[in-house]
């Protein structure tokens, strides 16, 4: 695990404490290639899924701004608990809403190959390995504790847009486009 530049460790936890730290942090996602998809950036991916959380729920931009950062953990931990370490560094700067749902997407992919047996065959080549890191199939009992987690509907939202945000060279709003919609749902800004 590393600590990215302008973030803290708390109670064993990277943390972003100013919004200062997480645009910087945002900034060398940029210059990071996806574990998504190849020849994009990790912000490419981030701002894809954006784009399409923002045709399948254009009233929703607390859900949107989640699928921007959702893949923020890739930086700090293994792929099997980057959903975990994206939504603590998160919950002290974001949204509670904002950090739940980055804290789901994971789950969120299992719960579909579980309960939609068509979902499977949409996932890319990356999430059909990470899929096995990541637990596979879910048994009953945690299908039912995934749907009784706040925003488990929307994380469904989330996971399907991840899957249709890896295209190369496709055209997205910006990351400044996005930064007032991150402002919006930020916690503290210093």
């Amino acid at each position: 695990m590393t600590i990215p530049e302008n973030a803290v460790m708390l109670d064993g936890k990277i943390r972003f404490e100013t919004l200062d730290a997480l645009e910087t942090f945002l900034d060398l996602m940029q210059r990071t290639p996806s574990e998504e998809a190849e020849g994009i950036s990790e912000m490419d991916h981030g701002l894809q899924c954006a784009a399409e959380l923002r045709v399948l729920a254009p009233d929703d931009e607390e859900l949107q701004v989640a699928g921007l950062l959702h893949d923020v953990g890739h930086h700090i931990s293994h792929i099997r608990e980057h959903d975990a370490a994206g939504r603590n560094a998160l919950a002290d700067i974001m949204s509670d809403r904002v950090a739940r749902l980055v804290g789901l997407h994971v789950a969120a992919k299992r719960y579909l190959v579980t309960t939609d047996p068509s979902y499977r065959a949409l996932l890319s080549p990356t999430s059909i390995k990470t899929l096995a890191l990541q637990g596979g199939d879910m048994s009953p009992a945690e299908v039912a504790a995934f749907e009784a987690q706040p925003h488990w509907r929307e994380s469904l939202l989330l996971r399907r847009a991840d899957e249709g945000a890896k295209t190369p060279g496709r055209v997205v709003p910006t990351l400044a486009d996005w930064l007032p919609a991150i402002r919006r749902y930020t916690r503290r800004t210093a």
